[in-house]
């Protein structure tokens, strides 16, 4: 092969990632009482500390949130802050957001919390700080949590709201769970948004003097993510720099406000504050009662917005995932929906999970249409009973048929909808969310999973087909939205906390569920990316990425997905082109490189691919089977963003830095009488006639490297140091519009 493309350039300076700071590492107290008259805590993580500070008042304040090399307790509050406090509530000086917003029974509309106490406290194995506030007049009790996550340099903020009176209620209008205060600086949001079939685009925003809000009202995220990344203003330089990046582990209506205050005496002083949208919501808080927020992840790294990417995906994949498949390899799978749609047949199933194992396909799936009354859209959803005409004696033979050819058995659900068509909505139309005389949405409508007469229906529905039959996989879709939040017979008090309510159930629901049937890998989805939140991923193994599998669009959903959540997460098909969504048809073995970089999944027709195709496909999926642990486990490196460039390139380097794959690809390429090939409809069109040098990062710099093209046997390879492939690089090595290109790296012994 020819090696052409490593050549010489300038040498750059290498950011080692993930580096442990040597003073931390000698003190491994991760939260300190500070030594002051009136109290106060520091609390340290790898890289950072968050300073609070007690006041002779009693009033807690947050002093610092920074580079661990730059703290320095202060014996007063900075003027960033002194106006602040760190349970911030409506009352007094409005200098900045409420995260609590509370009405007393008296009709009283502000709070005045003072500090009560703190301490130390042991949750799930981690140091976590525990402080109590309490209003200084009224029966409300607020506790703070602050959990810590040194190796991630992580923090998780989250609250308890009691109403400690004997009686009287509280109505809570507002219930965020934190916020964190920023030095003075201006600084830069980069966000992930998008739509359905075009998710986790990267935009990227100066925050200027005002409100910055990013929202979910729809009850799922496809729009936005509840994930964030905020750097000085300028920090062009991904590798280093200092950034703060943070996450709602939530997944009904979620909130994200970044309140920039700017004046001649305080500099700018950002508020970052994460959770529920009380948006046509309020919760009655009865004498007694507590109310507790979801959790708000928030971190910092010196290490730019890669160094964020990587601390916040190994939070991901070694924190929040579920303990019982954290470890383990995502399998191959395959997805019978693109080939059948609704029309299932047991013959045909099994016809196809024959070819599928001869792939070499680890898990077989089946979509939605198993289910009786089920041959279209608007018919079926609901009745979660096997449709006798398609499998006569049930799933189970048809399972029996896939568990002996190899593979584990998966099946589709959406339990929180419900269509009109059904034998469910016949039997019990006031299971719905609606408003009385309202015109009912069309198509699919939520169930009021607020109810517990319906959360009874799911969970035996659900405990059912998994009881009586051998299911390994589920895959748990949501394709509706919110519109008609109506709940006829709750209380007056009660219709305004049926979004809160119903989420509280879905947790519970699927807690339940994954509990009792703990083997069983679950997948979330919703119309695509819609639910990749940490409050759900924190119940799921993997995620549906995108409704949009066309390989070129997929490189730009994955390259922003890949800047907040693990590989390992993210499930990625190859499809054949659908004509709705695709102007240009890469090769096959362009989709299937897309798809290895990250969890790979089959959707096409196999039945219809001819010899070559097939045997492409088993070259692929063993290829994939071998680089799976750095694709799946490994520290992913993005090193050129489609969103600014006619290519992109994906690093999948080991812990130990001793093994990488490199994923290469083109897009339209520039030449001088324009596109050699048609733009993608909705790929970035640059006419990229810049530096074509790639260099890698995150190698050893001692280290000889031996690179080799994957899939090529004869190839020997080249052997090089991990500092000239990270100062010097390599020549871009794919050529043609389309064409992509795998490579290992492997250290030498």
């Amino acid at each position: 092969m020819d090696y052409s493309f490593l050549k010489r350039g300038r040498h750059c300076l290498i950011l080692l990632l993930f580096s442990f700071n040597a003073a931390f590492a000698q003190n491994t107290t991760a939260i300190q009482a500070v030594p002051d008259p009136n109290g106060g805590w520091i609390i340290r993580t790898k890289s950072s500390v968050y300073q609070l500070l007690v006041s002779s008042d009693k009033r807690l304040y947050p002093v610092f949130y920074s580079p661990l090399a730059q703290a320095e307790h202060q014996k007063r509050t900075s003027l960033w802050t002194q106006r602040v406090d760190e349970i911030a509530v409506r009352g007094g000086y409005p200098t900045k957001t409420p995260a609590l917003e509370v009405i007393y029974n008296d009709n009283v509309r502000d709070a005045d919390l003072e500090y009560v106490s703190g301490e130390i406290v042991n949750i799930d194995n981690r140091s976590t700080l525990k402080i109590i506030e309490r209003d200084r007049l009224y029966p409300l009790q607020v506790t703070a949590y602050i959990r810590v996550l040194p190796e991630f340099d992580v923090l998780e903020k989250w609250m308890e709201i009691k109403n400690t009176g004997k009686k009287g209620n509280i109505k809570l209008q507002n219930a965020l769970s934190g916020s964190i205060f920023l030095p003075p600086d201006q600084y830069e949001l980069t966000q992930l948004s998008g739509m359905e079939l075009s998710e986790f685009n990267q935009y990227s925003s100066t925050l200027t003097p005002g409100l910055k809000i990013i929202e979910n009202r729809m009850f799922k995220s496809n729009n936005n993510m509840p994930w964030f990344l905020v750097r000085p203003k300028g920090s062009a330089n991904d590798l280093q720099g200092p950034a703060w990046f943070g996450s709602v582990h939530y997944s009904g209506n979620w909130r994200l406000i970044f309140d920039n205050t700017y004046d001649r005496s305080y500099a700018s002083t950002l508020q970052i504050t994460g959770g529920i949208n009380f948006w046509d919501t309020e919760w009655t808080l009865k004498p007694g009662e507590i109310f507790e927020t979801p959790k708000f992840s928030v971190g910092y790294t010196s290490g730019g917005a890669e160094g964020a990417a990587q601390c916040n995906s190994a939070y991901v994949r070694k924190s929040i995932l579920r303990r019982n498949h954290r470890d383990e390899m995502r399998p191959v799978l395959f997805n019978s929906w693109y080939a059948t749609t609704y029309h299932l047949k047991e013959d045909e199933q099994i016809a196809m999970a024959r070819i599928a194992a001869g792939l070499g396909v680890e898990l077989f799936a089946i979509d939605d249409g198993w289910f009786k009354n089920r041959e279209k859209g608007d018919e079926g959803l609901g009745d979660w009973v096997v449709d006798q005409k398609k499998f006569p004696n049930g799933l189970q033979p048809m399972i029996d048929s896939v568990h002996r050819l190899g593979m584990k058995f998966g099946i589709w659900v959406e339990p929180e909808s419900v269509v009109l068509k059904t034998d469910l909505y016949k039997a019990h139309p006031d299971w719905i969310l609606e408003f009385p005389r309202r015109r009912k949405t069309p198509g699919r409508v939520f169930l009021n999973l607020a109810r517990e007469d319906v959360f009874s229906y799911l969970y035996s529905s659900l405990d059912k087909l998994l009881w009586e039959n051998k299911i390994d996989f589920v895959k748990w879709d949501q394709n509706s939205v919110i519109s008609d939040p109506g709940w006829a017979d709750a209380s007056p008090d009660m219709q305004k906390e049926v979004r809160i309510r119903f989420i509280k159930n879905l947790y519970r629901l699927v807690d339940t569920l994954t509990k009792k049937y703990p083997s069983v890998l679950f997948e979330s989805c919703a119309s695509g990316g819609g639910r990749v939140d940490l409050g759900m991923m924190s119940r799921m193994d993997q995620a549906w990425t995108s409704d949009n599998s066309t390989a070129v669009d997929r490189l730009f959903i994955q390259y922003g997905y890949l800047g907040a959540l693990p590989a390992n997460t993210m499930v990625s098909w190859v499809i054949e082109s659908i004509a709705n969504q695709v102007q240009i048809s890469p090769s096959l073995s362009y989709k299937f490189d897309v798809a290895m970089s990250g969890v790979l999944g089959i959707g096409y027709d196999i039945r219809k691919w001819n010899a070559e195709q097939t045997a492409l496909a088993k070259k692929k999926i063993n290829l994939y089977k071998q680089i799976r642990p750095l694709v799946q486990q490994g520290i992913v490196s993005r090193l050129v963003s489609p969103f600014e460039h006619n290519r992109c390139s994906l690093q999948f380097t080991s812990e130990s830095m001793d093994s990488v794959v490199l994923f290469c690809y083109n897009l339209a390429i520039y030449e001088s009488g324009g596109y050699n090939k048609a733009a993608y409809l909705t790929g970035a069109q640059f006419a990229d006639k810049g530096s074509t040098t790639l260099r890698l990062r995150g190698l050893d710099s001692s280290k000889q490297y031996r690179i080799r093209k994957a899939g090529d046997d004869a190839d020997k390879g080249s052997v090089y140091s991990g500092d000239y492939l990270m100062s010097i690089g390599m020549e871009w090595p794919v050529k043609n519009s389309f064409e992509s290109a795998v490579f290992l790296l492997s250290a030498e012994r």
